[in-house]
C-alpha cells in the first residue's frame, strides 16, 4: 500500500478569514488545521476581530510561532506579554487582547486554536 504525501502552501490556503488590517489563512493537512496570521501596524484584536465575533477579548487557546514582527498578549490582570520573531508561544484560553507592536507587519503560525480563531459568530 502506497501512502500519498500531501503538500500545501499558504499561498493557496483552504480558507481565509479577512479583517481590517489583517488576514488569517488556514490550511488543513495531516489532520491538523494550521493558521497563518498576518497583521498590519495598528491592528488590534479588540477593534478588528472582536466586533465580528461578538466579543471584547479573544478566548481561544493558541500555540504558535512568530515568524516576523512583534505583537502582544494582554490579559485582564494587567500582564502584557510581548511576542517577537522566533518566539514559540502558548497563550491559554484566558480572555486576552492583542495588538501589533511597532511599524512592521506581524506574522505568526498557529498550530493550536486555528479552527476557532476569528470565526464569525
Amino acid at each position: 500500500m502506497q501512502l500519498d504525501v500531501v503538500l500545501k502552501r499558504f499561498e493557496s490556503p483552504d480558507e481565509v478569514r479577512e479583517m481590517v488590517k489583517g488576514r488569517f489563512e488556514l490550511v488543513h493537512v495531516g489532520g491538523l488545521t494550521i493558521g497563518r496570521a498576518t497583521y498590519e501596524p495598528g491592528w488590534r484584536w479588540s477593534e478588528h476581530v472582536g466586533p465580528t465575533v461578538g466579543a471584547t477579548r479573544c478566548t481561544v487557546e493558541h500555540v504558535g510561532l512568530v515568524l516576523a514582527g512583534a505583537a502582544t498578549a494582554a490579559f485582564a490582570d494587567g500582564r502584557v506579554v510581548p511576542l517577537r520573531a522566533g518566539d514559540l508561544f502558548h497563550i491559554p484560553a484566558e480572555p486576552h487582547d492583542s495588538w501589533v507592536l511597532g511599524d512592521e507587519p506581524y506574522v505568526s503560525l498557529h498550530f493550536l486554536g486555528a479552527d476557532h480563531y476569528a470565526r464569525k459568530a
